[in-house]
């Protein structure tokens, strides 16, 4: 394997990072990918999207989340280079020749991020994991440019470990496994930004006990109840923060103002800057993308809310001024009822295609095993004394428990005021509001009970 080298800094730069104190940069390709007009731009695009609009401090960013996977990858390199490097080869021990490769992934693992990622990916087509490695090969771009001073085929091998493609699995699943930089960083960080206790876990112990082994990343049984904690926080975020009713009621809206944004704009009339005509068009290129960020979004939100259509105007005044929808929870046997209810719907006024909408959020605290998907073979293995390796799940009944299970729920979303009566809306409606009511309790939908007939008893 080459050895992969940049010439250090005369005087390594440091940046105050509110989750890991410092972020150290010691090499002149990270400065320079650091600096690259590419990696800037995810100044200008929100981490969690509109989980503002439920926890007001959540406006960090892509950027400062880099740098942080960066920076806890730096720290395991050092961990492992001091602890476990490697001494003859096929040992199962740390390299240090992958140091500048896995922390460039590291930095640039998230590049690929649009505004509103995973809304825009669904509505356009997009895919950032592919973007992502489209703007480091790309000779095009400063990233690449600067990648190419390590080696020519430097930027592609970045790229690999991002596809989790690169054939050493200690590079590849240090940033992209069930116990990787990537979640620990998001999980402190956004914990720290929205204000809340759940996302935060004894990282500084976690550090203490990771180590490598021949097929990847492992921890000492010293540490295991630290990594039990790490799984219980990240199901805790997903729960209370990524999954609240109120942001995914702001994504619900998101989604349906861009979907009529795109069938008015292929009608030929909607004002909208050329940045995003493209995507509305089809036809976009890699300048285009990298051209987009929130401000762009948000400043064509604010051109629609003058809009001749009334449902385009109200839903970016909905999003922009957060007017959420109200939802309930909805299960496989209420299901049956959403038709009925989208009708009472459409005859107060709304237009049920762009007034209602169900959402699922659900997720996966853990899998102990999975041999395919995202997080393939990337169960969290203990190392005993022996050297022996024991799955998580196995032995703690904690991790046991959520092992395999699909924690969240599935909702259905649709104007406040069906549950209210609003001013605004003619008192004529108010039968079906209370129609509407009727079928929901407690925050769920529910049928209506029949009354039972009465049996007719023979004397």
């Amino acid at each position: 394997m080459a050895r992969f080298q940049s010439k250090k800094l005369k005087q390594e730069v440091v940046l105050r990072d509110p989750v890991h104190g410092y972020i150290h940069i010691e090499d002149k390709v990270v400065l320079d990918v650091f600096k690259s007009k590419e990696f800037q731009r995810m100044r200008r695009i929100k981490q969690l999207g509109p989980v503002s609009y439920v926890f007001p401090g959540a406006t960090h960013t892509r950027f400062e989340h880099n740098l942080g996977v960066y920076e806890l990858t730096r720290r395991i390199c050092d961990i492992f280079a001091k602890k476990y490097p490697s001494i003859t080869p096929g040992d199962g021990l740390w390299n240090d020749d992958n140091r500048l490769l896995v922390e460039c992934a590291g930095l640039l693992h998230d590049i690929g991020h649009g505004p509103y990622s995973h809304t825009f990916e669904h509505l356009f087509n997009t895919n950032h994991e592919k973007i992502g490695q489209k703007i480091i090969t790309d000779p095009n771009t400063e990233i690449n440019k600067a990648l190419k001073q390590v080696a020519p085929n430097f930027p592609e091998l970045v790229a690999s470990v991002i596809a989790k493609t690169y054939p050493n699995p200690q590079v590849v699943k240090m940033i992209s496994s069930q116990a990787d930089a990537d979640r620990m960083d998001y999980l402190q960080r956004d914990a720290y930004f929205t204000g809340v206790n759940y996302g935060r876990f004894d990282l500084s112990r976690i550090l203490r006990v990771i180590r490598p082994y021949q097929n990847g990343i492992c921890f000492t049984n010293n540490g295991m109840h630290a990594v039990e904690d790490y799984i219980v926080s990240r199901y805790q975020m997903y729960q209370q923060v990524y999954f609240h009713r109120v942001g995914r009621s702001m994504e619900v809206i998101l989604q349906h103002l861009l979907e009529r944004a795109k069938d008015i704009y292929k009608k030929g009339n909607l004002k909208v800057t050329s940045s995003l005509a493209s995507f509305l068009e089809g036809n976009w290129t890699l300048d285009d993308y990298l051209n987009l960020d929130d401000g762009v979004m948000e400043t064509n939100f604010l051109i629609w809310t003058e809009a001749q259509d009334p449902i385009l105007s109200d839903l970016a005044k909905r999003y922009l001024y957060r007017k959420p929808f109200a939802s309930v929870r909805i299960d496989e046997e209420t299901k049956n009822l959403l038709p009925k209810l989208r009708n009472i719907i459409k005859q107060t006024g709304f237009n049920p295609d762009y007034y209602t909408a169900t959402n699922s959020a659900f997720d996966e605290p853990y899998d102990a095993y999975k041999p395919s998907g995202k997080n393939a073979n990337s169960q969290i293995e203990i190392m005993q004394d022996d050297g022996s390796l024991i799955e998580l799940s196995q032995l703690s009944p904690l991790v046991r428990a959520l092992n395999g299970t699909f924690q969240g729920d599935e909702r259905f979303f649709f104007p406040k005021t069906m549950l209210s009566h609003d001013e605004d809306q003619p008192q004529i409606f108010d039968p079906l509001y209370e129609q509407f009511q009727k079928y929901v309790k407690n925050g769920a939908l529910r049928y209506l009970r029949k009354p039972r007939k009465k049996k007719n008893h023979q004397a």
